[in-house]
């Protein structure tokens, strides 16, 4: 079975204040006679469920398309947490037991109904020290950002960064019941670009 956990996109689909909307301009459409549907878009990179590279909040990071792309496959945990809006996920709040490499993290906080909510939850620096203990190489979440709304050192990125774990943001984790899956989630190789949006998508596992 699969779970699709990206967010559909479309002009309404909420983005950071101030950031770029997906708009579609076509340039040659099939059902007004052209001999066929031709279209560009316009958006953020930082979309719907969409992958950090470090180029975003460090100077000289690697940018997106030079990353490795094996934090983005493989085996991972969905874990739901009860977390209150606006609050920082403490390391105590993690199951006694992780069993994969990669954590998805449901908080139910994200946008909702077409709305980009400021008061999202997000991660701790023990939290994401604990998980880098546990050999944890990716971190992802149902909320626009792995650090707090009106931050801007952006310490969770950093930690993140210096643990050597991917950043995978935006996911729709709502219908997802906690488990193991394989995490299919893959950048696109954008050249000098700090982001990418990601067709995220669960598979369970044969032995489930």
């Amino acid at each position: 079975m699969i779970y699709d956990i990206s967010p559909p996109l479309s002009a309404s689909t909420p983005v950071w204040p101030d950031d770029v909307p997906l708009t579609r301009q076509v340039a040659l459409d099939i059902e007004q006679g052209d001999f066929a549907t031709l279209s560009s878009l316009s958006a953020t990179l930082h979309l719907g469920a969409h992958v950090d590279a470090p180029s975003h909040y460090r100077p000289g990071g690697p940018a997106i398309g030079n990353l490795s792309l094996e934090p983005f496959i493989g085996l991972c945990e969905v874990i739901s947490l009860d977390v209150s809006r606006g609050a920082t996920i403490s390391a105590s709040a993690l199951p006694r037991t992780i069993r994969a490499p990669r954590v998805l993290i449901r908080t139910g906080t994200g946008s909702r109904n077409g709305n980009f909510h400021t008061n999202f939850a997000a991660l701790s620096l023990t939290l994401i020290e604990e998980l880098a203990s546990r050999g944890c190489v990716l971190i992802g979440i149902d909320t626009p950002s792995v650090d707090l709304y009106d931050s801007k050192s952006l310490l969770a990125h950093h930690a993140c960064d210096r643990a050597n774990i991917a950043i995978l943001e935006g996911l729709e984790l709502d219908t997802v019941p906690p488990g193991l899956y394989e995490l299919i989630a893959l950048p696109l190789r954008l050249i000098d670009f700090e982001a990418s949006p990601v067709r995220a998508i669960l598979r369970t596992l044969d032995n489930d």
